[in-house]
């Protein structure tokens, strides 16, 4: 019989969290396969303790623990139930996710076929509510022109990659190269996965792997996160571990750079002033041209008009985001400053 831990971590997540157990309940499961979910809050003020106990008492045949999580934060969350649990492998899903009936199939069978140590797919993003706000955060986070070549968001082929969402683990992995860094409240998975590659292993991409993941539900809370959180901790995870960085994740910050003095300069050069205008107009014509693609994608025509200043939003705030992340660690105001000072 092989065991298979599955950790969903929560915090306020009474919207949603229906869906995804019920997805999590419908699993196929292989034969010979048993399952033990563990449901990790983190101090939820709505209904998602209400939510969760209701399934615990449905499922009375299934193994389901409800955990307390003290530090709020997914990383804590992680390693509470990895500590917990004892299964072979370990699988870390998202409460803002439905996942297909063969989706831990899929996981253990690429799993045992390739020896990785941590295996995913692909995320199907869907907009977290009905308004147009939410439309735009669907398409910025599913294209190219807004996310880069982040494969588990766009499409890719089977094959390695240097991370995926969520992750089916072996437990092998964690005796070998230890939890997820509660440092980061942002960007853990990430870091996790760089210490697999780092440490000679494996992650490996599957993209039968299928998910539909719910984004933001207004575009101003979308943008908030962005610049509050998932920016700044990727100045933070290269500050912790330098070998994480990466181009895709670093480029926001040179453009945001790049628009801020080109604007100042522009003021003191025509040269300087031609050229910045040259490059805009390049960056807002692929704009353009990504959003008449997603225009008719999504059979939007509003996309033509307000994409192309939103991807701009988008690029510049979560450069900035980034650039704040670096003068909090230099002058050394980062939570990660902080947390290096308690330790």
């Amino acid at each position: 019989m092989t065991h298979i831990d599955i950790i969903v971590p929560l915090y306020n997540e009474e919207r949603f969290l229906r869906k995804c157990l019920d997805s999590i309940f419908n699993f196929e499961l292989p034969e010979n396969v048993s399952i033990h979910l563990f449901l990790v809050d983190g101090g939820s003020a709505d209904q998602t303790i209400a939510i969760a106990n209701e399934y615990i008492r449905f499922h009375d045949d299934k193994h389901i623990t409800l955990i307390n999580n003290p530090k709020k934060i997914q990383s804590s969350a992680m390693n509470i139930a990895i500590k917990k649990s004892s299964g072979k492998y370990i699988l870390r899903l998202d409460a803002h996710t439905i996942y297909e009936k063969d989706y831990l199939k899929h996981c253990l069978e690429t799993s045992l076929r390739t020896d990785a140590d941590n295996v995913g797919g692909i995320l199907d993003t869907m907009p977290g509510a009905s308004s147009y706000g939410a439309k735009v955060v669907q398409a910025i986070s599913s294209h190219p022109f807004g996310v880069g070549n982040s494969s588990f968001r766009v499409g890719a082929n089977e094959g390695p990659v240097d991370t995926v969402p969520f992750g089916f683990f072996k437990r092998s992995i964690f005796k070998k190269i230890g939890y997820f860094d509660e440092r980061l409240v942002r960007a853990q998975d990430y870091e996790f996965n760089s210490r697999i590659i780092s440490s000679g292993g494996t992650v490996w991409l599957n993209p039968k792997i299928k998910g539909k993941y719910f984004n933001q539900a207004k575009l101003s809370d979308f943008y908030k996160k962005i610049f509050f959180l998932d920016a700044p901790y990727n100045s933070y995870m290269w500050y912790l571990a330098p070998r994480t960085f990466s181009f895709r994740h670093s480029i926001t910050s040179f453009f945001a750079s790049g628009v801020i003095i080109g604007f100042i300069l522009s003021y003191f050069s025509y040269l300087m002033f031609s050229m910045y205008i040259a490059i805009l107009t390049i960056y807002f014509s692929l704009g353009i041209i990504s959003s008449i693609h997603l225009a008719i994608r999504s059979k939007n025509i509003i996309h033509v008009f307000l994409l192309p200043f939103c991807f701009f939003c988008f690029h510049f705030v979560h450069g900035v985001g980034v650039l704040s992340g670096l003068l909090n660690l230099l002058l050394r105001k980062s939570p990660v400053n902080m947390a290096n000072l308690a330790d």
